[in-house]
């Protein structure tokens, strides 16, 4: 089978695995969270095979354009939300994160995104590709796990208060200390990926470690403030609401760094 037809089964197993964990929400069945956890897992399978062979087909990383980064970007996602709930079984969070890799499916698949592989600029003919996107996107997948919790947070947080029980019935502290995992993992991931790397990458291609270009910028952003997160948590001691809303700040400045400088700002970082 092509690539195009893994990408397309998986994409099928990540609608049903959200549609089974959409009913888990209503539910309450562990049966069907659990489905849910088999099918995305197994779509993480088919979607680790599509990548493969999109990499045999194209002789490149499988990331050096939107449609392929897209590709790669909801692989990472799922990876990562996967561990998160393997490790403190967060299932109540399924639903919500599987839109976003939908999301991330759709726009990849969409007739918009060239899907041709196209032979490399010599800037991306290095193994420091490799290093530099992978690493940066798996940051960025944590930095979407910790989102959508910390959105949760917020929603259970409110109700707490209120003197009422949590719909996903995860408590706001616990989902506040699953969103400081999400973060603790994704940040020194980004660090070393977009910043670590991409400079090193960035002087052996441009002969520079930093040239203000607007991708490293918003990444610098964007660095600054889970930097900002994690600061405030661990030497200020502050949690909850507050560190909900800088996690949430955080991915949309990452979402601006992915989509908008893509596609708003031109720079150095115009062919990804």
């Amino acid at each position: 089978m092509s690539e195009a037809t893994f990408f397309l089964l998986t994409f099928i197993l990540y609608i049903l695995a959200a549609a089974f964990y959409f009913v888990f929400l209503f539910s309450k069945k562990e049966g069907s969270a659990k489905a849910g956890f088999m099918l995305a897992f197994l779509g993480l399978l088919l979607h680790t095979l599509a990548l493969i062979l999109r990499t045999v087909e194209s002789g490149h990383a499988p990331f050096t354009n939107m449609y392929e980064s897209l590709s790669f970007l909801a692989w990472s996602s799922i990876l990562a939300y996967l561990i998160i709930e393997w490790k403190y079984r967060v299932r109540r969070a399924g639903a919500y994160f599987l839109l976003i890799v939908i999301a991330l499916m759709a726009l990849a698949s969409s007739p918009l995104m060239p899907k041709e592989a196209a032979p490399l600029v010599p800037a991306l003919q290095s193994y420091w590709l490799w290093l530099h996107v992978s690493v940066t996107l798996l940051g960025e997948a944590f930095f979407a796990v910790a989102f959508i919790t910390s959105i949760m947070y917020l929603r259970a947080e409110a109700r707490e208060r209120k003197g009422r029980a949590t719909p996903t019935g995860l408590s706001a502290q616990r989902l506040d200390a699953i969103s400081y995992r999400a973060v603790s993992v994704g940040f020194p991931l980004f660090t070393l990926g977009a910043l670590v790397f991409g400079m090193v990458w960035a002087h052996k291609a441009w002969g520079s470690y930093w040239s203000w270009d607007p991708k490293e910028v918003w990444s610098l952003i964007t660095w600054f403030v889970f930097a900002l997160y994690l600061h405030t948590r661990i030497i200020m001691g502050w949690k909850g609401r507050r560190s909900a809303v800088i996690a949430v700040i955080g991915f949309l400045a990452a979402l601006f760094t992915y989509f908008g400088v893509n596609y708003l700002l031109s720079g150095l970082h115009s062919y990804v």
